[in-house]
């Protein structure tokens, strides 16, 4: 993903890097939601 995005940006292909992007954003979101659960799993004083 790296190279590919490094490419996009030097030819200016929009839709990769969007794509690029989002694809990243959701990497991101889904391991902070993982961590989340899981720290709430193992430390039950998170619970609410």
């Amino acid at each position: 993903m790296g190279q590919l995005g490094i490419r996009a940006i030097q030819d200016r292909e929009y839709g990769i890097i969007m794509a690029l992007n989002l694809i990243t954003a959701t990497l991101v979101l889904t391991g902070n939601l993982i961590s989340d659960i899981l720290y709430a799993i193992v430390d039950p004083r998170i619970r609410h």
